[in-house]
């Protein structure tokens, strides 16, 4: 399971995110060891082990349903099941948000690697289209809890390929990945084949010219 970040200076379900870790492992906890025909919990003790009133505990329990880290019994619409998604908030990492400047950074070091890969990753039968960041990075929010990332990718020219041990596209797709990855735990990225499959709006920061020479 994917380990989830979660930064401070923000509010999940209306809850700090270390209160709320710690209550996803206080209701993780409370059933352990059920069998999964009784691996459920109340409404009641959902609010209790989150420490909410009822006004506000119900408004929480259904925004987690409808965010789907819980689901109703369909026997007893007042229990629920805990999902995947509901575990992955019990382990979540809580870390300081990302600052602007350093988001800019980043985005800077990703068009230098862009740059490095069409130059020297010969072996590799793709190469960069374009970098675009696009979501919370267009906003003006000072502090970012994440870096989403669009990479196109696009076929490298044979001029510009190495004459024998290239990759299986395969491999040099996870290749291309796992660099921009590796900028920073922030940074999360989308690969697509073209600016028009990136979610949008996005900013172009690299491009390259739309039909590479063969």
């Amino acid at each position: 399971m994917k380990t989830l970040t979660l930064v401070t200076k923000r509010l999940y379900f209306g809850i700090d995110p270390v209160r709320l870790r710690e209550a996803s492992g206080r209701v993780l906890a409370r059933m352990h060891g059920l069998v999964p025909s009784r691996a459920s919990i109340s409404a009641e003790d959902l609010r209790r082990d989150f420490g909410l009133d009822t006004v506000v505990g119900r408004a929480t329990v259904e925004a987690m349903v409808a965010d789907g880290l819980l689901r109703p019994r369909s026997s007893v619409p007042s229990e629920y099941r805990v999902t995947g998604r509901f575990v992955e908030y019990a382990n979540a990492r809580v870390v300081e948000p990302l600052p602007r400047p350093r988001a800019r950074a980043i985005v800077a070091r990703a068009c230098d690697l862009a740059m490095e890969i069409n130059d020297g990753w010969t072996r590799n039968p793709l190469e960069i289209g374009a970098v675009a960041p696009f979501g919370v990075y267009l906003s003006r929010e000072p502090h970012l809890d994440g870096l989403p990332l669009g990479v196109v990718l696009r076929m490298r020219p044979v001029s510009r390929r190495a004459r024998f041990r290239m990759l299986p596209k395969a491999d040099g797709v996870r290749e291309v990945r796992a660099a921009f990855k590796a900028l920073s735990t922030f940074a999360e990225i989308r690969l697509a084949t073209a600016v028009d499959q990136l979610p949008q709006p996005c900013a172009i920061v690299f491009q390259v010219d739309a039909d590479p020479a063969a």
